[in-house]
């Protein structure tokens, strides 16, 4: 059951014609900008399917046409990183390519494929007096995005919120400056073709102090999101005036049962470490069971050491060490740190018990595995691993709202309260009641 989806594109466009000719994104105050989205949120909160689909079409069709200057802008960006000392895990999540760019721009065509969640019906029922009762998704309205680095973040969060009915405020990193200042110009011409307000998307330029206005902006800004790493997200869930839905850190695991198949075991892990290391779903801990590790340990430090990744490993995992398979001693802070590089902590555990008590102790919450042919062992694995994601025999790089098929993802929320892993497009919204009657009134 769906609500009627409102005014189409040509009728939206008479609305907002005066809206491709405003000045360019970050010329205005906080308030300013926000009371900007405020207007375009409530067109878009009226917006049928087809509006809204056709702008992220035009919108993929504008970043295309505008690749090169995206990646000049992206070299200007890359290049301040690497002359500043800025690691290569960072430069990784800055640096565009025309491979990555091809990606943004496909994943709003593939969003514009999804169904529509504004205006399902979650559920209904009728009382005994005859009233209607109907519980139905509705935008947020103003949302802003913090986030840091990997300027795809703004067409995919330009993306989800356009298509769930959502204003979107951005506000990206200072390394990230001209990249998402061209992807947003891009995104805009898009939107304007449509006949969509231009303000749909807009950046959130200025000092750090004008993040600290985003945070402030209770009742202008409906729910903030904040995408990066963990001082940033813990810098806006402490200081955020604005609800915040919170986006977590990635102290991913992977736990190698002693029932489990080696070869796969291997395979999953170089998968899940080496894929792309720099991205919160990547396995930062590897655990191994004491009764497989003499078979597996030295053939995990060998690939891993030809995948030019550095171990981190407890005394256990050292005695497998060799000149060719290297291992650091591994400290506390190793095993509670997200690397998002080519470096792994690892440790033998007695036990699927004490491989648990590890990852309560140490993990985020993120995404959790376990590589195993026991079913008892999984089971226990699922049921009492606490994370927004629990994996059995997968690589943790599956933990993504494209894999799961959900088009672009906002981030992999790890809190408990509205959304829980990939946020994409029903995790944008939120509820309203209707209530119908046809003069019923309470006795």
């Amino acid at each position: 059951m769906t609500q009627d989806r409102g005014p189409s594109t040509s009728e939206l466009a008479a609305r907002t014609s005066c809206d491709s000719h405003q000045a360019p994104t970050g010329q205005h105050t906080v308030s300013e900008q926000a009371a900007r989205a405020r207007r375009a949120a409530r067109i878009l909160a009226r917006a049928n399917r087809g509006a809204k689909d056709n702008a992220l079409h035009e919108m993929a069709d504008a970043v295309d046409d505008a690749v090169r200057q995206i990646l000049t802008a992206n070299a200007e960006d890359v290049a301040a990183a690497e002359q500043g000392g800025t690691s290569e895990a960072l430069v990784d999540r800055l640096r565009l390519t025309e491979e990555r760019v091809a990606g943004m721009t496909a994943g709003l065509r593939s969003l514009a494929g999804l169904p529509d969640p504004v205006g399902d019906v979650v559920r209904g029922w009728t009382n005994p007096n005859g009233v209607q009762v109907r519980q139905v998704r509705v935008p947020l309205g103003v949302v802003g995005i913090i986030y840091e680095a990997r300027p795809n973040v703004t067409a995919d969060a330009a993306g989800i919120c356009l298509k769930s009915g959502n204003a979107a405020l951005l506000r990206g990193s200072s390394s990230a400056t001209h990249s998402n200042a061209a992807i947003t110009e891009a995104l805009r011409r898009g939107l304007t073709q449509a006949g969509l307000p231009a303000d749909s998307v807009q950046l959130v330029r200025g000092p750090r102090s004008v993040t600290d206005e985003l945070m402030a902006a209770r009742g202008q800004v409906d729910v903030l999101i904040p995408r990066g790493g963990a001082g940033l997200i813990s810098h806006v869930v402490a200081n955020s005036q604005v609800p915040v839905i919170e986006t977590g850190v990635g102290n991913c695991h992977l736990y190698v049962d002693a029932d489990a198949d080696l070869s796969m075991a291997i395979d999953i892990l170089l998968n899940a470490k080496t894929q792309r290391p720099s991205v919160c779903n990547a396995v930062e801990t590897l655990l191994v069971h004491r009764e497989i590790a003499e078979d597996f340990v030295p053939e995990a430090l060998k690939q891993l050491a030809d995948a030019g990744v550095t171990v981190h490993g407890d005394a256990l995992v050292a005695i497998h060490a060799s000149p060719a398979t290297p291992v650091v001693p591994a400290t506390d802070e190793d095993f509670a740190t997200e690397y998002n590089s080519l470096d792994i902590a690892v440790a033998e555990v007695d036990s699927l018990d004490q491989a648990i008590a590890h990852i309560r102790r140490y993990g985020t919450g993120h995404s959790e595995t376990i590589i195993t042919d026991s079913q008892p062992a999984a089971q226990r694995f699922v049921a009492e691993i606490d994370a927004a994601a629990v994996l059995v025999n997968a690589s943790s790089r599956f933990v993504d709202g494209g894999e799961f098929g959900f088009g672009a993802e906002i981030g992999i929320s790890t809190q408990k309260l509205h959304a829980r892993g990939p946020m994409a497009l029903p995790e944008m919204t939120t509820t309203k009641y209707v209530v119908t009657g046809s003069g019923q009134t309470r006795a």
